[in-house]
């Protein structure tokens, strides 16, 4: 069972506008230029070539930077880090916007984050969080982990499916304001914990998602309980909240990988709710103050 809701308001305590979704394939993005195998192909893997442009407070920026960090890629793809909350009007970052410029004419939107720039032309090559993840993978690759096996690939994308609409958007559709009915409350929450238990019985069995050695999955999931214990908690009722953390495998998985420094050094939890309260509006909900990982 799925559900697909449409974006939800946020119901995080004093919050001023609206959240938009996570889901990554959703989003349409402003560039998508790609990594090519060879010289020949324009943009082609060189280092010191490119620069990532991320605010880690966005879930998009984190699952980006915790890949950089795994696959070992600071001295040759620098990283530049940007502050949780946009500092334009249009919720877009002013040290962007030369960028953004130079590479659309007359562009009118806002300067937003992750960027994938390149030093060589001045310009942007992507904004898109799907393709500058498997660019990163495939094309820079480092001394990290093989993230995107062939053989789970398939695996990778069920994954990211699974958490993007069973657990980020479960878990938005559950908290959103006007669902007084239990019965419509109830939907959603049956989708959430089905997702979780199915990560749950994965974890129980093997040290990361997919067997004994990380991959994109595991920065997909990671990134999920985050968001699903700092943000999505004020979502949620208490009795939610229990729930949630009555599976144990899981929160420890998310508590062990904290404690890797590809995950944890990137992971800033007041500046995650610093961007949450900038992207969001609506009256709290039950708004269950739980803190299910001490996240470091």
């Amino acid at each position: 069972m799925s559900v697909v809701p449409p974006a939800a308001p946020c119901a995080f305590p004093g919050a001023p506008s609206v959240v938009p979704s996570i889901v990554p394939a959703t989003a349409t993005p402003a560039f998508r230029g790609r990594i090519g195998r060879a010289v020949g192909s324009g943009h082609y893997a060189a280092p010191h070539r490119y620069r990532l442009h991320l605010a880690p407070a966005d879930p998009s920026c984190l699952g980006i930077a915790v890949t950089h960090s795994l696959l070992g890629l600071d001295a040759t793809l620098p990283l530049t880090v940007l502050p949780a909350t946009p500092d334009t009007p249009d919720g877009g970052y002013a040290v962007l916007r030369p960028l953004y410029e130079a590479s659309a004419h007359q562009y009118a939107g806002p300067a937003t984050a992750p960027v994938l720039s390149d030093g060589w032309t001045g310009r942007i090559v992507s904004t898109h969080v799907p393709d500058i993840l498997r660019d990163l993978a495939l094309r820079f690759r480092g001394d990290g982990p093989e993230l995107l096996p062939e053989a789970h690939q398939e695996e990778i994308r069920a994954v990211a499916d699974l958490c993007a609409r069973s657990v980020h958007a479960a878990a938005q559709r559950a908290g959103e304001l006007g669902l007084d009915d239990q019965a419509a409350h109830h939907d959603p929450l049956t989708v959430l914990f089905a997702a979780l238990g199915s990560l749950e019985r994965r974890l129980a069995r093997h040290p990361y998602v997919l067997g004994d050695a990380p991959t994109a999955a595991d920065v997909t999931v990671w990134v999920t309980l985050v968001q699903l214990d700092t943000v999505h908690r004020w979502h949620l009722d208490a009795a939610a909240m229990e729930r949630v953390a009555g599976h144990p495998a899981l929160w420890a998985y998310a508590q062990r990988l904290a404690a890797l420094p590809a995950f944890g050094r990137h992971l800033d939890i007041d500046g995650v709710l610093a961007h949450h309260r900038a992207h969001c509006r609506g009256r709290e909900a039950a708004g269950a103050a739980m803190r299910i990982v001490d996240w470091g």
